[in-house]
C-alpha cells in the first residue's frame, strides 16, 4: 500500500516538473521571439537613419556641384545669382559658401540658414556675416560616428588651416586659433566683438558628453 502512494507521489511530482518545464520553454520561447522582434526593429530603425543621411549627405554633394556649375558659367566676378541675394523669411535656404579643411579632407556647402532638416544636408550658418565679411561667421554642423561633416574637428590643432569661400568662390584662409568645450547653452562663441578681424567659428555636438565642441579661426591677412 505504502509502495503504491509512494510511487502515485511521485508521479505527481514528476508531472509538476513536467509542467513547470513546459511553462519555461514556452516562456523562453515568447522571450526569443521578443528579443528577436526588438533586434528588427532596432535594426531597421538604424538602417532608415543611415538610409535617410547618406541621401541627406547626397543632396548636399549635389548642392556643392551646383555651386560649382554657377561659377563655372559665371564668366565674371559681376556675375550674380540668387546665391548671393540678400534672403527674405519667405525664401529657401541657398548656399553662401563652401568650407574646406584639408587636413580633415572635407568640403562642404555652407547653407545660408540653420534648422535640424537643414544640418542633416550641409555645414549650415549659426550666427554671424556672410563669408569672409568682417565679424564672427558661426558655422554649424553635425557630428556623425562615420565621420561625416564636422565629426573630426576635435582633431584640428592650432595653426591648422581652413579655407571659407564666398558665394563668388572667392577663398580666404583661416588660422585656428583655438579650440575648447562648452556646455550645450553657451553662446558666448557667436560673440561678434572681433576687432575689425575676420573670423570664423566651428561648432558641433559632442555626442558623448551633450556638450558643444568649439573651433575658433581668424583670416590670415
Amino acid at each position: 500500500m505504502n509502495q503504491i502512494l509512494f510511487s502515485k507521489f511521485n508521479q505527481e511530482i514528476e508531472r509538476e516538473e513536467n509542467k513547470k518545464k513546459r511553462r519555461i520553454l514556452i516562456i523562453s520561447k515568447y522571450q526569443f521571439i521578443i528579443s528577436v522582434l526588438i533586434i528588427i526593429v532596432c535594426s531597421a530603425y538604424y538602417l532608415y537613419n543611415l538610409y535617410t543621411t547618406k541621401k541627406k549627405e547626397s543632396l548636399s554633394k549635389q548642392l556643392l556641384s551646383n555651386y560649382n556649375i554657377n561659377l563655372l558659367y559665371s564668366g565674371n566676378s559681376n556675375y550674380e545669382t540668387n546665391i548671393s541675394k540678400n534672403q527674405n523669411e519667405d525664401e529657401d535656404p541657398f548656399i553662401i559658401g563652401l568650407i574646406e579643411i584639408k587636413k580633415l579632407n572635407i568640403i562642404y556647402p555652407i547653407l545660408s540658414d540653420v534648422s535640424d532638416d537643414l544640418l542633416k544636408i550641409a555645414a549650415c550658418r549659426f550666427y554671424g556675416p556672410l563669408p569672409n565679411e568682417i565679424g564672427n561667421l558661426c558655422i554649424a554642423a553635425h557630428n556623425y560616428h562615420d565621420y561625416r561633416f564636422f565629426s573630426r574637428i576635435n582633431l584640428l590643432e592650432i595653426g591648422d588651416s581652413i579655407i571659407i569661400y564666398d558665394a563668388l568662390g572667392n577663398p580666404l584662409e583661416y588660422s585656428v586659433t583655438n579650440k575648447y568645450t562648452i556646455d550645450a547653452y553657451d553662446n558666448s562663441c557667436i560673440n561678434q566683438d572681433t576687432n575689425g578681424k575676420k573670423q570664423i567659428t566651428l561648432l558641433t555636438c559632442n555626442n558623448v558628453s551633450g556638450s558643444r565642441t568649439v573651433v575658433k579661426a581668424t583670416a590670415i591677412s
